[in-house]
C-alpha cells in the first residue's frame, strides 16, 4: 500500500504526478462525458441539434464557472490556513464557500431559465436551432446548483487531501452520464431531451455525493460545519478566483464570438465543426487544468508555511511537465484530426472536411496554451488574484477577441481557426513576463 501523500512533503516528479493525477483524470472525465452528449446528439438526433448544443453550451458554462471561481479562490485561502496550522478556520471557510455557491446556483439557474430564449436569439439562433437551444438549456439549468458544486469540489477535494476520492466521484458522475446517454438517446430515442436529462442527472451525482461526504465525520482535512457569513472571506475568495472565473467566462464569451464568425463564414456547418474541435480541446485543456488545480494546494501550503525552496521546485517541475504535455498533445491533435472528425460527423462530407481542416490548424495552439493555464493557477495559489486575472484577461478578452475579429477579415474561415493559435502564443509570452517579474517578490 502506497504511503499517503501530505502537502508538507517534498515533491519529486513521481510524487507530484501521483498527487495531481486524480485532478487531471477528474477534469478529463468531466470533459469526456460532455463530449459523449455531443457524440450521441450528432449521430442519433442530427447536426442541427448538435449545433444547438454547441451554440448554447458557452452560456451554460459561464453560469457553472462560479463553482470554479470559489473552488480555486476559496481553495487557496483554505490551503494557506492549513499551512498555518489553522484547521478549524479552514473548515469554516470551506463550509461558507460551499453554502454560498449552492445559493448562487439556485439564483442563477432561475435567471437562466427565464433569459435563455433571448440569449439564444442574440447569438443568431432561429427556427429549430432556437427551439433546440432553449429546450436543452432549460433542462441543464434546472440542475445548475449541482453543476456549480461539482466544479467546486473538483478543486476542493485536492485541498482536503483527498484527490483520489474526488476522482472516484467524478468517474461515478461520468459513467452515469455515458450510461444514461446510451439509454435515453440511443435506446429510448428521447433525442435532445434525453441528452440533457443524462447530463443533469450526472451533475446531481457529482455535486450531491461530496456534500454528503463532507457533512459526515471523515478522514479528510475538512468538514462541513456551522459557519457565519463573512463578506471579507467572500471577497478574498472571489478575488483570488477571479482569474479562473474570468478565464472561464471569457472563454465562453469568446466561444460565442467564434460561433458568430463561423455562422458568417460557414453557416450551421461551421458551428458544428467548431463543436467537434472544442470537445477535443476541452479534453486536452483538462490535462493542463487538472495538473494546475491539483498542484495549487501544494503551492498554497508551501507559500503559507514559507518554504520558498519547495515553491521554486514545484514551479520548475510544473513548467517541464507542461512542455512535455504540450508537444504530446500537438502530435495527437495532428494524428487524430481525421478519425475524430469521422466519429462525430462522418455522415456529412462537407462538414467532415471543414472539421478536419479546422482541427489541423487549431491543434497548433496546444503547444502554447498550457503555460498561461499553469501561470494563472500558480498566482491564484499565491493569493495574487490580480496577476492571475491579468493573465486570463489578456489570454481571452484581449488576444483571442482581437485575433478572431481581425484574422478572418484577411483569411476568412482559415482566419477563425488561426485566431486561437495566435492568441495562445501571445498569452504564453505574457505569462513568462509575469513569472520573471514576480520572481523576487515570492522567492520562487
Amino acid at each position: 500500500m502506497k504511503e499517503e501523500i501530505k502537502l508538507s512533503d517534498h515533491f519529486g516528479y513521481r510524487k507530484l504526478m501521483r498527487f495531481t493525477m486524480p485532478s487531471i483524470v477528474m477534469l478529463i472525465f468531466t470533459s469526456i462525458y460532455g463530449v459523449v452528449d455531443g457524440l450521441f446528439v450528432s449521430n442519433f438526433v442530427g447536426k442541427t441539434s448538435f449545433a444547438a448544443v454547441n451554440l448554447i453550451m458557452p452560456v451554460l458554462m459561464i453560469l457553472g464557472c462560479v463553482g470554479f471561481m470559489f473552488g480555486t479562490g476559496g481553495g487557496a485561502l483554505i490551503a494557506m490556513s492549513l499551512g498555518e496550522g489553522k484547521k478549524e478556520k479552514a473548515s469554516h471557510i470551506f463550509s461558507f464557500i460551499v453554502a454560498f455557491s449552492a445559493i448562487c446556483g439556485i439564483v442563477l439557474g432561475l435567471l437562466g431559465i427565464i433569459l435563455i430564449r433571448p440569449v439564444a436569439m442574440m447569438l443568431g439562433a432561429e427556427g429549430k436551432l432556437l427551439s433546440d437551444c432553449v429546450l436543452y438549456g432549460r433542462i441543464i439549468l434546472a440542475a445548475l446548483p449541482f453543476y456549480i458544486l461539482q466544479f467546486e469540489f473538483q478543486c476542493l477535494f485536492a485541498t482536503a487531501g483527498k484527490p483520489k476520492l474526488g476522482l472516484y466521484v467524478t468517474v461515478a458522475a461520468g459513467v452515469t452520464n455515458m450510461a444514461l446517454d446510451a439509454l435515453f438517446v440511443a435506446g429510448f430515442r428521447w433525442g435532445l431531451v434525453g441528452a440533457a436529462l443524462a447530463t443533469s442527472m450526472s451533475e446531481l451525482v457529482g455535486g450531491a455525493i461530496p456534500v454528503v461526504y463532507f457533512m459526515k465525520k471523515n478522514t479528510s482535512l475538512l468538514r462541513l460545519t456551522k459557519f457565519r457569513f463573512d463578506i471579507r472571506i467572500l471577497g478574498k475568495a472571489a478575488s483570488n478566483g477571479a482569474s479562473e472565473f474570468m478565464n472561464n467566462v471569457s472563454a465562453s464569451l469568446v466561444s460565442m464570438l467564434y460561433n458568430m464568425q463561423l455562422m458568417k463564414y460557414a453557416g450551421e456547418n461551421g458551428i458544428a465543426a467548431y463543436g467537434v474541435v472544442m470537445y477535443v480541446n476541452f479534453i486536452f485543456q483538462a490535462i493542463f487544468m487538472g495538473y494546475s488545480v491539483g498542484s495549487a494546494p501544494i503551492v498554497g501550503f508551501n507559500y503559507g508555511s514559507g518554504n520558498k525552496k519547495e515553491l521554486k521546485s514545484i514551479l520548475g517541475k510544473g513548467i517541464r511537465i507542461i512542455v512535455v504535455g504540450a508537444f504530446t498533445m500537438f502530435v495527437l491533435g495532428q494524428v487524430l484530426a481525421r478519425p475524430l472528425a469521422q466519429v462525430f460527423v462522418g455522415y456529412d462530407k462537407e462538414l467532415f472536411d471543414i472539421t478536419v481542416a479546422g482541427f489541423m490548424i487549431f491543434s497548433c495552439s496546444f503547444l502554447f496554451s498550457g503555460f498561461p493555464i499553469l501561470g494563472s493557477s500558480f498566482f491564484t495559489a499565491l493569493s495574487d488574484g490580480l496577476t492571475s486575472a491579468l493573465i486570463s484577461f489578456l489570454r481571452t478578452l484581449v488576444f483571442q477577441v482581437t485575433a478572431v475579429l481581425i484574422l478572418p477579415v484577411f483569411f476568412k474561415l482559415t482566419g477563425v481557426w488561426m485566431s486561437v493559435v495566435v492568441a495562445e502564443f501571445l498569452a504564453m509570452i505574457a505569462t513568462i513576463i509575469f513569472l520573471v517579474a514576480k520572481k523576487k517578490k515570492y522567492g520562487y
